[in-house]
């Protein structure tokens, strides 16, 4: 499994990382896998909701926006995506 993360501001990607672990892709440990890809990226690990899982079950990807976190971000948004 490997996930390409995006630290975006005005469309640019201002940091970015791709997370590899080799286990199976497994939804009940994404928040497990999106705090490792924010500790590596130096950032606070946002809320996860059902939602997000669903968009990234569904669509590859997902987008944790600066309202998403509970600290200051300081780019517009976070980008998940499934590389497959």
């Amino acid at each position: 499994m490997r996930i390409w993360a995006k630290l975006m501001t005005d469309g640019h990607i201002k940091k970015q990382l791709v997370y590899e672990n080799p286990e199976k892709l497994t939804y009940s440990h994404f928040f497990d896998y999106l705090t490792e890809i924010c500790h590596d990226l130096d950032i606070p690990t946002p809320v996860l909701t059902k939602t997000h899982i669903f968009n990234f079950a569904k669509f590859n990807h997902v987008k944790f926006l600066a309202r998403d976190f509970v600290e200051s971000l300081g780019y517009d948004h976070l980008f998940l995506e499934n590389i497959l």
